[in-house]
């Protein structure tokens, strides 16, 4: 089992990140952000849902960010005739021992990607439930652990395509935050044909990050300090969901853990021991919008969720700031860090 007692500092473990990060970006042209919160996800422990029209490179998102750490990795390309058995694994009677023998499924794996998610049954969906949330797998009464990190990085086309179904809204809630890839801009694109005319660069692509470096750096993104201003803010955005009258199911609980843990990631990533309400509004539209459900009159009005999270971000005070000197240099911190100073990693 892996042990944190000689944790590198947070500046040696960012240059972990700086190295995935280009990795990445030397398959995905000109979508930092799209990359940046991919790393957030992964850092935070959560999973990641990537949610756009054919084409623009959900599949080669995933799989870059997969191959560029060196662990277990599994591709599931979920159709509508595929089994819960064939995600989880199956038991099977073994003639020789007189016994029936376990068969671990595709989930048993560190980075499992999951491919056009919503062409799949509801049935099938559900099957990935308990992983996601538990990292674990129940079958026939036992329960085999999921090894670590784990992460699910799962893509869907918008609903509107033919042949796709829907997200439950449990399985839409148990994915950290959904990002959009979008089109690429003319000089990426060029850029695109250049490096992708011949051949794939994901043939080429080397894992530039271990597993055990992962963990350390999950490990490092636990200890980030929140202050209470902080994590009343989320909890406030996260209410306002609850009441919003162009809503009709607001975010969860699990919602307000979710972008709580995420902010502390992107703090680590911008190599803060400690979050800020800017990490908070940054990730929130990630975070939040997937999970909502606008009312009926809200569709007609074309009001989508992101526009409300928007709307929201706007209208909830965010706790005040004001220049401080600490340990780490020039800040800007809020109330309640003189308190609490943030925890060393």
């Amino acid at each position: 089992m892996t042990t944190y007692d000689d944790r590198a500092s947070l500046t040696d473990l960012t240059a972990v990140v700086e190295r995935v990060r280009g990795s990445v970006e030397g398959v995905i042209e000109g979508k930092p952000e799209v990359v940046r919160l991919s790393l957030t996800v992964l850092l935070a422990e959560g999973h990641l849902l990537i949610e756009d029209v054919p084409g623009v490179g959900k599949t080669m998102l995933a799989k870059a960010l997969a191959r560029s750490i060196d662990c277990s990795v599994r591709r599931i390309q979920f159709t509508p005739d595929l089994l819960p058995s064939d995600i989880t694994g199956v038991s099977i009677w073994d003639q020789q021992r007189r016994d029936f023998e376990f068969k671990p499924g595709a989930i048993f794996a560190q980075v499992v990607i999951g491919d056009e998610i919503n062409r799949a049954s509801p049935k099938t969906q559900s099957a990935l439930l308990e992983s996601m949330e538990e990292r674990q797998v129940t079958i026939d009464g036992k329960t085999y652990e999921l090894p670590s990190p784990f992460m699910v990085v799962a893509t869907q086309n918008p609903v509107e395509m033919e042949g796709t179904y829907p997200l439950p809204e449990a399985q839409r809630d148990r994915f950290m935050a959904r990002v959009s890839v979008g089109y690429p801009s003319a000089e990426a694109e060029l850029q695109m044909l250049d490096v992708h005319g011949g051949v794939s660069p994901l043939e080429d692509l080397q894992p530039v990050a271990h597993a055990h470096e992962i963990l350390k750096l999950i490990e490092a993104v636990r200890g980030v300090h929140v202050a209470e201003p902080v994590r009343r803010y989320a909890v406030d955005l996260v209410g306002a969901t609850r009441t919003h009258p162009d809503l009709r199911l607001g975010a969860s609980p699990r919602a307000t853990l979710h972008l709580l843990r995420a902010a502390k990631a992107a703090a680590a990533l911008n190599g803060r021991e400690y979050a800020l309400p800017d990490d908070v509004q940054a990730l929130a539209v990630a975070v939040l919008a997937h999970r909502l459900l606008p009312t009926a009159q809200a569709q007609l009005n074309r009001r989508t969720a992101e526009q409300v999270v928007q709307e929201i971000l706007q209208s909830t005070p965010v706790p005040s700031a004001t220049p401080q000197q600490s340990g780490f240099g020039p800040v800007h911190s809020v109330p309640g860090y003189g308190q609490h100073p943030p925890r060393r990693l």
